[in-house]
């Protein structure tokens, strides 16, 4: 018996069997071991091909993963690897006797139960401060005015610094995110399976990093609100366009100035989990279609919402401390500790994301970018940014070789591999399926609920089937968006349809009436934040991007996981 791969998610699921991998697909292993795993692709991280040097960063963080794995004594091992320009991973049991599985379950359970008790403590005391010290270093270092001796044992560094800011990123990842789960599923257990949103209800109401650049940016919105000069500008000027624009008057150039201070502190991100992305430093279109649309909205308060959704959770939390008054001593101990960690997990799955996924990918991105330049200008290289066509070592060979080494060939027939890839539909699984069923334990659910189950196969074209992820009913035009550039359409009270949301896409979800996406469950990232925007979302659809037509009137109906396509567009 084998398992099956939910399309939406890339994640197994029920048995059954793999397709054979088509013939525009060919697959070569790098290791022939490789062909006994089953690779999933990763459509919620990496949706689109990537290039040879952004495999680093996926073998990376799977090798992260690993790590923290070990530490925890959890039984299974995970790689990354990029086939025919698409991110695959394959996450396997280790091969020991069942007796030394279960041993190693149990250790798992203490030492996962002992990093929830001090989640909060740990993040703040130690891995903050350690990831900034980094960060601090990577500022301080002179990329443009070292030598080339000296850029290469700054990237020696950085690939083992880069390694240990991917091993803290699981070992929070591993218990913040099961401490959600079995809180949730401890909640069920007390009070019913029909009250798995309100357990999420008592998670919500934190401030946190991905929140923060919202709110951040919705004031810099009220700042251009009290500025006729900069409210005009924004109103009626390309997004594009409107930094050129600003700056012809003194005002505008002010709040050019307070744009500046926002990008240096939220924008060192990008709408992708790859280096080869542009940031939103480099180009701030994204955030100042977020302005346009922020403008647009001169009645509402943000942060009332905010604090609404906080008034919420707490007035459950005294209504659940209520009903569980004369409940064993044993079980409300286990309610408060579960909660506490849950509470302290949903702030952490998006702070440690903001400072290792992001702030931790920019500063390697400017890296890369000078060997870019520096190649760029000996002719090893087109321009600066087809570095990401070259594969870690080739960096290396090709700065020790400069100015004798020509790469543009190879880069040419690299870009026309990704060219040619993004035509074809990719396999969900490669690979040797996995005998038996899935594993059915909390980090197993854990990584079930992030990635989703398979969506629900609908019999109406109208009517499409993921799984819930916000609460709530919303009616609106489908606004489909494949990338931040695309942000501009986006207009407030549209439906958002989308593959997948990084969070820098969330500052779209203070205008949007819904989110649909195509990947996720209901521990995805979008599912999270569209909860603490208090806006319906249906995530793992599988199909909603190919489906719904840009403009059409949809549905959400987010606690049941259906889409209605109500009209045509």
């Amino acid at each position: 018996m084998s398992t099956t791969v939910s399309a939406a998610t890339g994640m197994p699921q029920a048995p059954h069997t793999v397709t054979p991998t088509p013939d525009a697909f060919p697959v070569t292993w790098e290791d022939p071991a490789d062909a006994s795993l089953f690779w999933l692709l990763q459509r919620m991280h990496f949706p689109e091909p990537m290039t040879p040097l952004d495999e680093w960063f996926l073998r990376t963080e799977f090798e992260g993963a690993t790590r923290a794995a070990q530490v925890y004594d959890l039984p299974f091992y995970a790689k990354g690897r990029r086939c025919n320009t698409y991110a695959y991973a394959a996450i396997a049991p280790l091969p020991l006797p069942p007796e030394e599985l279960a041993a190693m379950g149990q250790r798992a359970q203490g030492k996962l139960g002992a990093a929830m008790a001090r989640l909060g403590e740990q993040w703040n005391a130690e891995y903050l401060p350690e990831i900034q010290r980094y960060l601090d270093a990577w500022a301080a270092f002179d990329l443009a005015g070292a030598s080339m001796t000296e850029l290469l044992a700054h990237l020696d560094a950085m690939i083992e610094t880069r390694e240990r800011l991917w091993d803290i990123h699981f070992l929070v990842w591993f218990p913040a995110y099961t401490a959600i789960t079995l809180f949730e599923e401890l909640y069920r257990e007390l009070f019913g399976d029909e009250h798995t949103f309100d357990a999420y209800r008592l998670l919500q109401g934190f401030e946190n990093k991905t929140l923060e650049t919202t709110h951040a940016l919705w004031r810099l919105s009220r700042q251009a609100l009290a500025q006729p000069a900069v409210q005009q500008v924004l109103a009626e000027s390309d997004p594009a366009d409107a930094p050129a624009v600003l700056s012809r008057s003194a005002e505008g150039r002010a709040f050019l100035a307070q744009l500046q201070v926002y990008l240096h502190e939220y924008g060192q991100r990008s709408d992708k989990w790859v280096f080869s992305s542009l940031s939103w430093i480099e180009d701030p279109t994204p955030v100042i279609s977020n302005l346009q649309d922020y403008i647009t909205q001169p009645d509402r308060d943000l942060a009332a919402e905010t604090a609404r959704l906080a008034a919420e959770r707490e007035r459950l939390l005294a209504e659940v401390r209520a009903q569980m008054v004369d409940y064993p001593q044993p079980v409300v101990a286990h309610f408060e500790f579960l909660l506490k960690a849950a509470q302290q997990g949903s702030v952490l799955t998006e702070d440690h994301g903001f400072w290792i996924d992001f702030r931790g990918w920019y500063p390697v991105r400017c890296m890369f970018l000078e060997f870019g330049r520096r190649f760029a200008e000996a002719c090893a290289l087109d321009k600066p940014d087809d570095i990401f066509f070259l594969t870690l070592g080739e960096v290396r060979e090709t700065a020790q070789a400069l100015p004798a080494m020509d790469r543009r060939p190879l880069v040419a027939g690299r870009q026309a591999e990704v060219a040619y890839f993004q035509g074809i539909q990719p396999p969900p699984a490669l690979g040797t399926p996995p005998e038996g069923p899935p594993a059915d334990d909390p980090v197993s659910r854990t990584i079930g609920k992030f990635f989703g189950a398979p969506p629900q196969p609908s019999t109406d074209p109208n009517v499409l089937f993921g799984n819930a992820g916000s609460p709530g009913t919303a009616r609106g035009p489908a606004r489909v968006i494949r990338s931040l550039a695309e942000s501009a359409r986006l207009q407030p009270g549209d439906v958002l349809v989308v593959t997948t949301t990084a969070p820098p896409w969330t500052p779209l979800f203070a205008s949007a009436a819904a989110v649909v996406t195509d990947t996720g469950g209901i521990l995805s990232h979008c599912a999270v934040v569209a909860r603490e925007y208090g806006i319906p979302a249906v995530v793992g659809t599988g199909i909603a991007t190919s489906v719904i037509e840009d403009g059409q009137l949809v549905e959400v109906e987010g606690h049941t996981g259906t889409v209605r396509i109500l009209e045509t567009a």
